[in-house]
Parts: structure tokens; C-alpha cells; sequence
């Protein structure tokens, strides 16, 4: 038998489970790492993870995955994105927003045929360097580590990375509104994009300069700002059972993952970490998936309840991630 995880049960978890996610609307001004801090210190040292970093100066929704929804991680991070943000033409800056030293300058402005007549050349697939002051990672270390290395030790300007371009995909990229100086946009992205290289780009292709001035996060996946909660509201409710409501479900992220019901024994079995094999009405529809899109990961369920994401090889599965729930 097997099933699709499209109904979730009710986001609101009881007080005594404190696995799955909290949506936090970052505010500007703080780092994704002490975000984290502040939600781990209000669900009692919790075990805590996010899914995909905001910079400072970017505002919005931020999944913090607490206690067994940290081994779900992986798939909040591949999931589509959306932003929008603000920016202003003649300058590049060394981090391409506010925070970094202006590097080039140009007295050009685009109208707004000229911007609207660029976008759809960044949609769709496309290549894209990320900024120097970013997570990437340049010889075992962080881009944005490297970068302040080299600032330090070069009072001229910044050392340039020579990072790699890579693949991105941009699914929507829209002009909200637009003056002389400014304009704004609503960005639909993949993995890795950079909005703010996307903005030195566009920067670059109408023959002017530019650097993000605001970045909010609308969504994440499943998870979007209007169901997101506030570090103020988080602390005014502090540690006492009513930050739990705030909780959303587990099973949120792994909705859209194909599942195999099992019986008593076989979750039993799975949960020690061991390799279960499947009668044929368990294993072929799975098999037939597995073939049909190449699908490495499913979900074992008991009881209408998660036990552990699996791998199929033949008519065995084996756990990759046992979730004790």
C-alpha cells in the first residue's frame, strides 16, 4: 500500500511535542544564527537547525527546525523561494547591499522600458556568481571569511574570490514599481539563488551599477510570512506551554514525499535502525515511483504517523532517517 502525505495533521502540536518547525519572520538586524539562539533558549536548549540563512540586513521567514524535524532540513533547503526586495542604481558596493564600501559607480540610470526589456533574460536557468560576502565555500572555508581576510589585509578594497559561476533557476523575476533612483521587484527562485548578485547582475546588463537596499523573504517552501511568528511575539509568550502552539507540524515539509504504510513489526524494526523487507502490494508502487522519476527518499508511516525516511533497494527498505517521534 502506499499513500501521499497531502493532509497534514492540524499545524498546532500538542505542549508535550516539541518536534517540527517554527516559522519565524526574521527582522532586520540580526544574524539567521542568533535567530536560532533566541528560539532555542525560548523551547528550553532544544535541539535546533534553520533552512536557509538571511543575511542581516534581509527580513522575513526563517523554518527553524526543532528536535526530530532537524533531520528534515534537507528538504526545506531544496525547496522554492520568494523575495522581495529593493534597490538602488549607480553604485556597487563590496557585499551588494548597504552594509559593504561602494566599489564602482556609474551616473546611468534605467527607465522602466529599459528594466523591463532586461528581466527575462534572468529567468528561467541561468548562471550566477555569488557575492565575495557569502556562505559559499572557497578552499574549506566561507566566502565572507575569505573576503574579511582579504579587506583586512588590502586597504585599497577587497581581494576578488574569482568564485564560480553555477546554475540557478529563477521562475519569476517582476518590476513592482520603479523612479529614477529605485526600483523594486518579486523574485520566485531555486536553491542557491543570491538576490543580491541577481541585483549587481541586472546592475551590469542595463549598462549601470546597483546594490540591494531591502530583502524580505515571503516564503519558503510551504512555509510563508503570513503564518509567521515574531521574536517579539515568541518572547512575550516565553517559555511557558503556549509557545508549543506555535509549533507547525513534522510533517509540513514531507508532504509531497510518497509513503509506505507498514504494520506493527515492520516499524518496529525500522525504528532500531534495521532493514525491513516488504510484501509485494507495499513494495511495487514504490518501486514503480522510484522508476518513473528517479526518487532516492519515501517515507515509512505506522499509524498515520512518520517513522523514518527510507531508501528502496529491491524489496527492502533501509532507513536514512529514523524519526523517534
Amino acid at each position: 500500500m502506499i499513500l501521499r502525505m497531502t493532509n497534514s495533521p492540524p499545524n498546532n502540536l500538542p505542549a508535550t511535542n516539541c518536534n517540527g518547525w517554527i516559522v519565524l519572520d526574521k527582522p532586520v538586524g540580526i544574524s539567521s544564527a542568533k535567530a536560532v539562539a533566541f528560539v532555542r533558549k525560548a523551547f528550553k536548549g532544544i535541539k535546533t537547525g534553520h533552512a536557509g540563512t538571511l543575511d542581516p540586513l534581509a527580513s522575513g521567514v526563517l523554518p527553524i527546525a526543532l528536535g526530530e524535524a532537524t533531520k528534515t532540513i534537507s528538504y526545506v533547503m531544496t525547496a522554492q523561494k520568494s523575495y522581495e526586495f529593493s534597490l538602488v542604481w549607480g553604485a556597487e558596493t563590496q557585499t551588494d547591499d548597504t552594509e559593504g564600501d561602494i566599489t564602482r559607480s556609474s551616473d546611468f540610470r534605467p527607465s522602466e522600458a529599459d528594466i523591463l526589456a532586461a528581466l527575462p533574460a534572468f529567468t528561467g536557468l541561468i548562471q550566477q556568481i555569488p557575492p565575495d560576502y557569502s556562505a559559499v565555500k572557497v578552499a574549506g572555508r566561507r566566502a565572507y571569511a575569505v573576503a574579511r581576510t582579504a579587506d583586512k589585509n588590502n586597504q585599497e578594497g577587497s581581494v576578488k574570490l574569482a568564485l564560480s559561476a553555477r546554475d540557478i533557476q529563477i521562475d519569476s523575476f517582476q518590476l513592482l514599481s520603479c523612479d529614477a533612483e529605485s526600483a523594486r521587484f518579486h523574485v520566485v527562485c531555486g536553491k542557491g539563488a543570491y538576490i543580491r548578485s541577481l541585483a549587481r547582475d541586472l546592475g551590469r546588463a542595463l549598462g549601470t551599477a546597483a546594490h540591494v537596499t531591502a530583502l524580505r523573504r515571503l516564503s519558503v517552501g510551504k512555509f510563508n510570512v503570513s503564518s509567521a511568528i515574531s521574536l517579539d511575539l515568541l518572547e512575550k509568550v516565553g517559555h511557558g506551554p503556549s509557545a508549543h502552539s506555535y509549533i507547525t507540524s513534522i510533517l509540513t515539509v514531507l508532504d509531497d514525499i510518497p509513503a509506505v504504510a507498514l504494520n506493527e513489526v515492520q516499524a518496529r524494526k525500522l525504528r532500531f535502525g534495521q532493514t525491513v523487507l516488504l510484501t509485494d502490494t507495499q513494495a511495487s508502487p514504490i518501486a514503480f515511483l522510484r522508476q518513473q522519476d528517479d526518487r532516492e527518499a519515501f517515507i515509512a508511516v505506522f499509524d498515520n504517523q512518520p517513522v523514518a525516511l527510507v531508501t528502496l533497494d529491491g524489496m527492502q527498505i533501509s532507513p536514512i532517517r529514523v524519526l523517534n517521534l
